[in-house]
Parts: structure tokens; sequence; C-alpha cells
């Protein structure tokens, strides 16, 4: 496979178990494509859609999926490594369980999705989009999660303890059965009128 791949339509294929390495992916369609317990690593996918994609227990290592769209996609028990999904868009997909080490999801778009119980411990979100997401009992531990939208976002369990929340509008938030810190609590308790003596 050639290290440069545009404007290319990939339809029906299988390639379960396969080893992708340094391949970049630029404005490309991918639909029904079954890469469950492929090996990517070091791809970059730029303004692709992913359609019905299976990436059932596949690893991706230091991959780059930016300004794309993937819809009703499988990512049941796969891990993602140091992967950059900047802007991209996830809409009906299958997040759990996955397994998340690090990486830069900034400005990613995660409305409505269920990651609940998710690891996402450290991960950049800046600016990301949870509207009416479920993160109940996802760990959120010293996540950069400054500027996101958490509207209606469901963080019942969660562990925020560290996690950056300059610019997110806090009132509003549901906070019940989550654990922060000291000092995530004199947000909220300031961002609701109180005054902390």
């Amino acid at each position: 496979m050639t290290d440069l791949v545009q404007d290319e339509t990939f339809s029906g294929r299988d390639w379960a178990l396969e080893e992708v390495t340094g391949v970049r992916y630029e404005d490309c369609a991918f639909h029904d494509v079954d890469w469950s317990e492929a090996r990517l690593t070091g791809c970059v996918f730029t303004n692709c859609t992913f359609g019905n994609v299976r990436f059932n227990a596949a690893t991706l290592e230091r991959v780059a999926i930016m300004q794309s769209t993937v819809q009703r996609c499988s990512f049941f028990d796969a891990t993602l490594t140091d992967c950059k999904l900047t802007g991209t868009q996830f809409i009906d997909c299958g997040l759990r369980p996955i397994t998340v080490e690090g990486g830069d999801w900034g400005f990613v778009s995660l409305r409505g999705q269920n990651l609940t119980g998710a690891r996402l411990a450290g991960l950049r979100l800046r600016e990301a989009d949870l509207l009416g997401a479920d993160l109940s009992r996802a760990d959120l531990r010293d996540a950069d999660l400054s500027n996101a939208r958490l509207t209606d976002v469901t963080l019942k369990g969660a562990d925020l303890r560290g996690a950056d929340l300059d610019g997110v509008e806090l009132r509003g938030v549901d906070l019940g059965g989550a654990t922060i810190d000291i000092g995530q609590a004199v947000r909220f308790a300031t961002a609701y009128g109180a005054t902390v003596a």
C-alpha cells in the first residue's frame, strides 16, 4: 500500500488482523470495512468518512483522525494509544469498552456518546463537544477539559480529580456522585453564587 492515498472509497473490505503502518489517507471514505484486531501505527486520516467500520479489538497507536466523520462504527475492546482526533465527529458509535492511553482529542465531538466507565485519565479534551454524553464512572483524572462543552453530560460516579475545567460553564453540570478535588469544589460553589470563606 502506498504511503499516500487520496480520494479513494473503500467498501466491504475485510482488513481484519491487517497491520498498517505510516499510511496517510486524505479525503477517503470507508464503508462496511472490517478492521477488527488490526494494528494501525502512525497512520493519518484527514477529512475522511467512516461508516459502519469495525475496529473491534483493534490497536491504534499514534494514529491521527482529523476533521473526519465517524458514524455507526464499533470500537469494542479497541486500544487507542497517543492518538490525535482533532476536530473529528463521532455519531452513534459503540465506544465501550475502550482503552485510551494518552492522546489529543481536542475539538472532538462526542455528542450523546456512551463512554460509561471509560478510562480517559490525562487525555486532552480541550474544547471538546460532550453535549449529552454519558461519562458515568469515567476516569477523567488530570484530563484537560478546558473550554469543553459539558451541557447535559452525565458524570455520575466519574473521577474528575485534577482535571482542568478552565472555561467550562459549570452551571447546570450534574456532579451527583462524582469525585472532585477541593479546588474544583470551590469553583463549582462559586459558579452557583456561593461565597467560600
